[in-house]
């Protein structure tokens, strides 16, 4: 894999590290001997922060904790006595039921943008990233820009093109942040009202926003991972199958780290007639599935354009069935009887049942209960890749993608144009496409990472009205990115008008059709300073 730019700790620091990390030079390494709640408020830091994960708590958290009694622990030696319980455990009761309640918080460092998306696939995982919008990509790693560098694509007579192009992307980057900052600041005044610090980070974060689609697929990413054994397992057998050789090196690091702490758990992933034999079968049906669609379907982006989201699937009947499935828990009928009954309602009765089914929703956190997983909807979405890795996370929704490929083209914000900018902008993405060109000839598994998050990427999303509700009002909120926001805009205009789902919509109170703010992040940094003044 590509070389692993290692922290150096001082002989203190690492006597701490040890208690609490599995490993304190690699990529990969488990959090153990701690609470829960600092884990998981480490974790929370971590995606706003260029900081690794160690360092972040040497920084940030050990200062507050008592480690008093933590001082023979030593985590990077694994845990032989833990093995034994689960071995035991595992013979009296089974394996699948019990490896759903030991849990692990997991580190992955220095991971390319399109292996994050690999680790984040899971629906019963949860995942913390670092964001594009709080962190500046013109910093180095050990002198070097952070983007991967495959060691076999090094090697060839592609490798210093790849370097080359890969490190004039990160230099426009670098050259445009503070351009665009300035223009920014000439643009939007400062309220008085804000401190310089709320006015400095979302200038920041407009600026970041508006040209982080020049940053390359290659560039590299923290994940933080919490997940149960039996989440981890099904994680690894798919990144062993993987096209993409950074997924399978990561996998093997990520079990050596994994089987200090639940080691059990993940027998089975490297057994010849277990795990073996399963990403063996997800392999081959991946090939297989490729091989038939190269063979049986056009190749090209589409006879037509695309627009942004097509509502490909939905249940014209879905509002009756949702009223028929809010009364079912209050009666004592059949479902089709209940159905039956509301086929006879009026609208306005009808209407009735669903506005004091969603009743007065306060917040968008208040959600109505589970008869609006009874609607679904089926979106083709052709979003740039930067608003992709933002709505991908939402994982209890299916959702499948496609290749990254310069082929769909790319979005430029109006900012930038603005600014006066288009022209090193669209410099950057006529580079990134020329060097997908090259290397896909001879290295087509390894061609998307030289891709710009502007260009497009076609995925699907499948979501029952329940998840529309929750996804649609957080992605349209005011502080979101214009990329995505209008992704989610245009997804709730369909619901209403294409599906004619007028009353779920309406229940959809919390979506935000404003146009985008001057400072998409100012109100969120107001409230942020409010907190730490309270």
């Amino acid at each position: 894999m590509t070389v692993y730019v290692a922290e150096e700790f001082t002989v203190e620091e690492a006597d701490i590290l040890r208690r609490y990390f599995t490993n304190l030079d690699g990529p990969v390494f488990a959090l153990v001997n701690l609470p829960e709640v600092v884990k998981g408020a480490l974790f929370a830091r971590y995606s706003r922060s260029p900081k690794s994960l160690r360092r972040l708590f040497l920084d940030e958290f050990v200062n507050d904790l008592d480690i008093s009694g933590d001082i023979t622990v030593d985590a990077t030696v694994g845990l032989r006595r833990a093995e034994e319980l689960y071995d035991k455990v595992f013979l009296e009761y089974g394996d699948d039921s019990v490896a759903q309640l030991g849990g692990v918080h997991l580190a992955c460092e220095q991971a390319s943008n399109l292996l994050t998306k690999v680790l984040e696939w899971g629906r019963l995982m949860s995942y913390l990233e670092q964001s594009t919008r709080y962190i500046a990509y013109d910093s180095r790693l050990g002198g070097r820009y952070r983007y991967y560098r495959d060691p076999d694509l090094l090697m060839s007579s592609l490798g210093a093109r790849y370097v080359g192009d890969m490190d004039r992307l990160f230099d426009i980057y670098a050259e445009l942040v503070p351009l665009m900052q300035e223009h920014f600041k000439r643009e939007i005044p400062k309220d008085p009202d804000d401190s310089d610090f709320v006015y400095r980070q979302a200038i920041r974060a407009k600026a970041f926003d508006a040209v982080r689609g020049i940053l390359p697929a290659a560039s590299l990413s923290n994940v933080g991972i919490y997940g149960t054994g039996q989440g981890f397992e099904q994680l690894l057998l798919r990144m062993r199958a993987h096209p993409l050789p950074e997924a399978r090196q990561y996998g093997d690091l990520m079990l050596a780290e994994l089987r200090k702490v639940i080691p059990s758990f993940l027998k089975r992933v490297d057994l010849e007639d277990r795990g073996v034999a399963w990403s063996a079968y997800l392999e081959a049906n991946h090939d297989a599935m490729a091989g038939l669609a190269a063979q049986l379907l056009p190749d090209g982006p589409g006879a037509t354009p695309a627009p942004v989201v097509s509502l490909v699937d939905f249940d014209p009947d879905a509002e009756v069935k949702l009223v028929a499935s809010a009364l079912y828990p209050h009666s004592a009928l059949p479902e089709a009887e209940i159905e039956a009954a509301v086929r006879r309602l009026s609208v306005d009765e009808r209407l009735a049942v669903l506005r004091a089914y969603c009743g007065d929703r306060s917040n968008r956190r208040h959600k109505p209960g589970r008869a609006l997983e009874r609607p679904a909807y089926r979106f083709d979405v052709l979003a740039d890749y930067g608003a992709f890795r933002d709505l991908q996370r939402h994982r209890m929704l299916t959702i499948e993608w496609q290749r990254l490929t310069p082929r769909h083209g790319y979005t430029r914000p109006a900012v930038v144009e603005e600014a006066g900018f288009a022209g090193p902008f669209d410099d950057a993405m006529a580079r990134s496409a020329a060097l997908y060109d090259a290397i896909d000839a001879s290295y087509p598994a390894l061609s998307s990472y030289a891709v710009s998050l502007a260009y497009r990427v076609r995925f699907v999303m499948q979501m029952n009205a329940r998840e529309a509700m929750h996804l649609l009002e957080l992605r349209t909120s005011p502080q979101g990115h214009p990329a995505y926001r209008v992704v989610g805009q245009e997804m709730h205009r369909l619901i209403a008008e294409q599906a004619g789902h007028r009353a779920i919509a309406e229940m959809m109170r919390y979506v935000n059709h404003a146009p985008e703010a001057e400072l998409e992040r100012l109100e969120a940094e107001r409230r942020a300073e409010a907190r730490r003044h309270a």
